[in-house]
């Protein structure tokens, strides 16, 4: 199985790492490239760019200016634990045991606007770039016109015949993947709640259920379309009654 989760723009550099293992983005010098066009832009460029405060425009331009290679432990951070959203929340990386910490290296993968596609123990320096944005190389204007092709191959590569996919991302970040390309099953949870008597996506809690999907399905080393289906956490259920289309199953509470 492989999972797939968008990353977060909420960094975390400083909280004790619970592991020394890293490994090295495999598009790292497509993320040199994609750096090398950040830098020339100035911090009021940034935050048209990217839609973001003075503040945040200025914090990224410096992150921009500091990105250096090789990698290290000392100038950076596996992915699974530099990211710190809602999704991270929920999947509590940190608690996570040294054996079912393996399984994800092998299971899950990050999606990435400067990094495109990163294993858990992957090396990032702190970044901001979102796949929507309207950037790219080469006389692309967009991360998705400069992704979609390399990722999608990446991932049809790493998979096995048949190996089942299973979309945790946000649809901005699963966008940057041909899922029809993949020739292999794709399901697309789906995670809603009761407010005021109906059943609702609320961004929140659907972030943290995913979140909590994914540490599931780690920790069991889920294989099939089924041991996704048994998931239930946190009062989340799978409804068949709910589920209209059976590649985007509904689980409610």
């Amino acid at each position: 199985m492989k999972i797939l989760i968008s990353p977060a723009k909420s960094l975390d550099y400083k909280s004790a790492l619970p592991t020394a293992k890293h490994t090295v983005p495999a598009f790292l010098d497509e993320a040199v490239q994609l750096n090398a066009s950040l830098k020339t832009k100035s911090p009021a460029e940034l935050q048209k760019l990217m839609h973001i405060s003075e503040k945040l425009a200025d914090l990224n331009w410096d992150r921009n200016q500091q990105f250096e290679t090789p990698f290290t432990t000392t100038n950076a951070r596996p992915a699974l634990f530099a990211f710190n959203g809602d999704v991270y929340s929920g999947l509590e990386a940190y608690s996570l045991s040294e054996n079912t910490l393996d399984i994800a290296q092998q299971n899950l993968r990050i999606l990435s606007g400067l990094y495109g596609i990163l294993k858990p123990l992957d090396l990032i320096q702190p970044y901001r770039l979102e796949m929507g944005t309207s950037f790219g190389l080469n006389g692309q204007n967009s991360l998705y016109a400069f992704w979609k092709d390399q990722l999608t191959t990446h991932l049809k590569n790493e998979l096995s015949s048949s190996e089942l996919v299973v979309n945790l991302a946000s649809k901005e970040y699963a966008s940057a993947i041909d899922f029809d390309e993949l020739n292999t099953p794709v399901i697309h949870p789906v995670f809603k709640d009761f407010k005021n008597g109906k059943l609702k996506i609320i961004s929140f809690f659907a972030k943290k259920a995913r979140g909590l999907m994914t540490r599931y399905l780690i920790e069991t080393n889920a294989q099939t379309t089924e041991d996704v289906l048994a998931f239930t956490a946190e009062g989340y259920a799978f409804s068949e009654t709910e589920t209209t289309d059976t590649s985007q199953p509904v689980f409610v509470r």
